[in-house]
C-alpha cells in the first residue's frame, strides 16, 4: 500500500444530487491519500470528532448494515444517535442522520457554508469534506453517541481520526485493489488500521490467514480482538421480509433476534453489531429489550430490499463485488420470489463483473444490462460488450440484452418480468437511480 497515491475521491462522486454542488462547490482532487488534512482541519474546529463517543465500523461488505443496526439499537435505548454512512442512494442527507432522520438540506447548507473556508484552505476532497461536516454536525446537534462507517479501507480513511469505544472489521474480500492492495492479507492489514490501543475490535472474518493479520495488528496496537463465529448463529429463518435467529450474546444471554434485513449475511452482520454493543461501557450498553426492538426496527434501504406492488415484485440490492453478489444469489435460492425473474444490471467498469454476474444471470430468465445516468463518466462500463461476453459464458440459460437508456431498460425489465420479479443490482448508482425513476425516493427538500 503506497501512502502517497491520490485520494480515491473518484470512487464516491454523487453526480446526481444537486445539493452536493451547493454544499461543496470547490473541492480538491488528486491530493495524497491520508488523514493529515482531516486532522489539521478538525484541530482548527476544536476536534469535534472527540466530543462524541463513537463506534467505528469497517470491513469490505456489511459495514453499512452493521452501522445502521447499531444506530437503531442505541436509538431504541433512548440515545440521541448520529449515524454517518456512505455512499447515499437518493440524497446526500442520508449520509448524516441524527435520531434516525437525515439532516435537512437547510442544516447541511448552514454547516457547509460555515466550513467552506476551512475545506478550501486544507484542500479537502469530497469524502473528507463530508466527513468533516458530519463530525461538526454531531458535536453541535447534541448527539450522545456517533456510529461512523469507514468509507474505504481503514488506515488512511477520513473517518480514522476518531477515538472510538469499539471498532469492527466485518470481513475482508477483494475490492478496490488499486487503493488497498492486490491480495487479501494486504487489504486486511489496511482495514485493521482502525484498531486502537485498548479498544476492542470485533470481526466475523473466518479465513485463518486473514484472522492472523487482524490478530497481529490488534496485538501490535494493544487492541483486544473479539471474534464472532458465524456457526454460533442457530435456528436460522429467512423469508422475503426478515431474518430471525437465536444467538448466545455476551451481555444479555441467549436471545431470539429478528431483523427486517434478509439473508444469511444479515444474520452475521447483526451478530457483529450485538458483539460491538456488548463491548460498550455500562453507561451506554443497551437493555435486552432495546437490543431486540432496535434490531427489529432497523432500516437500511437498497440491501436486499424487497417490495411488492401491483405490477409485481422488486428486489433492490447494491451488491458490487463477487462476495456481495454471492450473498444476493444465496438469498434468491432460499426465498420463493415469483417467476419469471429478470435482472436489471449495471456495474462499474472497475469492478470484477465477469466473476460477479454469471451466477446471478443463471438464476434469471432474462437480464438487461444498462448504465445508470448518475455513474461518473470514467467509471461507466460497456453493457454491449459485457452482454456479448456473458452470453458466451452462459449460453442459452439466460437471455441478455444491452439497453443503454436506463429508463428504457427499467421498463423493459418490468415488462419482461410481468407479475414476476425484477432484481435491480450492480452498484449503489444502479439502485439509487432506479429508486428515483420509480418514485421510491423521499421527496427532495
Amino acid at each position: 500500500m503506497r501512502p502517497d497515491i491520490p485520494s480515491p475521491e473518484r470512487l464516491d462522486r454523487p453526480f446526481a444530487d444537486p445539493l452536493v454542488a451547493r454544499l461543496f462547490p470547490v473541492l480538491a482532487t488528486n491530493v495524497p491519500w491520508g488523514v493529515e488534512r482531516m486532522s489539521a482541519a478538525l484541530a482548527e474546529l476544536g476536534d469535534p470528532q472527540l466530543a462524541v463517543p463513537a463506534l467505528h465500523v469497517g470491513g469490505t461488505n456489511g459495514k453499512g448494515s452493521v452501522a445502521a443496526t447499531l444506530a437503531s439499537v442505541l436509538s431504541a435505548d433512548g440515545r440521541r444517535v448520529g449515524l454517518y454512512t456512505s455512499p447515499h442512494l437518493c440524497s446526500f442527507g442520508e449520509r448524516i442522520q441524527i435520531g434516525g432522520e437525515p439532516l435537512t438540506a437547510a442544516r447541511l447548507e448552514a454547516y457547509a457554508n460555515a466550513l467552506q473556508p476551512l475545506i478550501t484552505r486544507h484542500e479537502l476532497t469530497f469524502f473528507e469534506a463530508a466527513t468533516l461536516l458530519g463530525f461538526q454536525a454531531f458535536a453541535s446537534e447534541g448527539v450522545e453517541v456517533a456510529v461512523m462507517e469507514v468509507g474505504l479501507g481503514g488506515r488512511l480513511d477520513a473517518t480514522n481520526v476518531v477515538n472510538p469505544l469499539v471498532t469492527a472489521v466485518t470481513n475482508v474480500v477483494l475490492d478496490h485493489a488499486d487503493y488497498l492492495g492486490s491480495d487479501l492479507p494486504t487489504i486486511a492489514a489496511e482495514k485493521a488500521g482502525i484498531a486502537k490501543a485498548g479498544v476492542p475490535l470485533v470481526t466475523a472474518e473466518r479465513d485463518p490467514e486473514l484472522l492472523e493479520v487482524l490478530a497481529r495488528a490488534c496485538t501490535e496496537r494493544g487492541a483486544p480482538l473479539q471474534r464472532v463465529d458465524p456457526d454460533a448463529i442457530e435456528e436460522l429463518e429467512i423469508t422475503s421480509d426478515h431474518t430471525a435467529f437465536t444467538l448466545e450474546t455476551g451481555g444479555w444471554g441467549r436471545l431470539r433476534l429478528r431483523t427486517p434485513l434478509a439473508g444469511v449475511h444479515q444474520a452475521i452482520n447483526t451478530a457483529v453489531a450485538v458483539a460491538m454493543l456488548a463491548e460498550l461501557p455500562s453507561r451506554l450498553r443497551p437493555s435486552a429489550d432495546a437490543l431486540q426492538q432496535g434490531i427489529a426496527r432497523v432500516r437500511w434501504p437498497g440491501r436486499n430490499q424487497i417490495e411488492w406492488s401491483a405490477d409485481g415484485c422488486w428486489l433492490f440490492d447494491v451488491a458490487h463485488n463477487p462476495a456481495g453478489m454471492g450473498s444476493l444469489t444465496a438469498l434468491l435460492d432460499r426465498i420463493g420470489l415469483p417467476r419469471p425473474r429478470v435482472a436489471l444490471l449495471a456495474v462499474l467498469a472497475d469492478k470484477d463483473w465477469l466473476h460477479m454476474l454469471p451466477a446471478l444471470c443463471a438464476r434469471m430468465e432474462r437480464a438487461f444490462l444498462t448504465v445508470p445516468p448518475s455513474t461518473p463518466e470514467e467509471r461507466r462500463w460497456d453493457p454491449t460488450g459485457a452482454a456479448a461476453m456473458l452470453q458466451r459464458v452462459l449460453g442459452p440459460r439466460c437471455g441478455l440484452d444491452a439497453v443503454l437508456d436506463f429508463g428504457a431498460a427499467l421498463e423493459a425489465a418490468r415488462a419482461a418480468a410481468g407479475r414476476g420479479t425484477v432484481v435491480v443490482t450492480g452498484s449503489a448508482y444502479t439502485v439509487g437511480d432506479a429508486l428515483r425513476v420509480l418514485g421510491r425516493c423521499p421527496p427532495a427538500e
